[in-house]
């Protein structure tokens, strides 16, 4: 798969992809040019039909991403400054705007924009030793574009309690406030991630796709809105066999099983 030396990508045989931010020395940072082929990787996935899930990951073991480059934001003015943070609104929506499932594998920091794409992302997964905070406060400015997203994760208050304060909190406390949904031991935190794309590999390809174009519009609609978005989802799933190919595929399991109760009872 098409990569960089910032940006490494691998596909496995089952449509699953691989994104590492290959910038460990810098605890793997988000400065321009990791950005910009942050986006081009994961917008080249984008154009994937076979791609089934997306696996996002920072290299080594200190960080996930340990923010945007202060190196860089340091020379800002008011100009430069709306188009890089602009980039990395945009390093966060490529996750949000990708068909399929994004899991974050949180090791380390992950802090400022690097919250922001694991915000972004469908699913997180964290190793106990993680880190987690937004500290731009604490060097002169707010965070912003995908902490938007807080809120919705983990409630106002507790995001008033990040944002306006810039501490850090542990993975047992992220966990609790459902910043991530499961931190597990370091050496367990490849194999809990597998967990969860084998068992997004289990459903419908077509399914998966319109539920997470349906989750993202259900964040912008009325209820009204939604519930409509929803009814017409589900009549386009007949628009291939994924419905009635699963669906016979599950009732004979289930004659299978009471077969095969019925014959131990006899």
């Amino acid at each position: 798969m098409p990569g960089s030396d910032r940006i490494e990508v691998a596909r496995d045989a089952r449509g699953v992809a691989t994104v590492t931010i290959a910038n460990a020395a810098k605890l793997n940072t988000l400065n321009r040019a990791v950005m910009r082929d942050l986006i081009a990787a994961v917008e080249a996935l984008a154009a994937d039909s076979a791609l089934r899930a997306v696996v996002l990951r920072g290299a080594g073991e200190r960080a996930f991403i340990g923010g945007a480059d202060i190196t860089e934001m340091a020379g800002l003015d008011a100009a430069s400054a709306r188009d890089f943070i602009t980039l990395v609104h945009r390093s966060c929506d490529v996750f949000r705007r990708l068909p399929v499932p994004v899991i974050a594998r949180m090791r380390g920091f992950a802090l400022g924009a690097g919250l922001e794409v694991a915000a972004a992302c469908d699913m997180r997964v964290a190793s106990a030793d993680a880190q987690f905070g937004m500290p731009e406060v604490r060097i002169g400015i707010p965070s912003v574009v995908e902490a938007a997203l807080l809120p919705q994760l983990i409630g106002w208050g507790r995001t008033r309690e990040l944002l306006l304060t810039g501490e850090t909190i542990d993975a047992a406390t992220a966990e609790r406030w459902g910043l991530v949904e499961q931190v597990v031991a370091a050496e367990a935190l490849d194999a809990a991630v597998e967990r969860r794309v084998v068992t997004i590999l289990a459903c419908g390809p077509r399914a998966v796709r319109a539920q997470k174009a349906l989750i993202a519009a259900w964040e912008k609609l009325p209820l009204r809105d939604a519930i409509a978005r929803g009814i017409d989802s589900f009549a386009a799933s007949w628009d291939s066999d994924e419905p009635a190919r699963m669906m016979g595929e599950f009732l004979e399991a289930m004659r299978r099983r009471k077969l095969a109760v019925d014959g131990r009872s006899g």
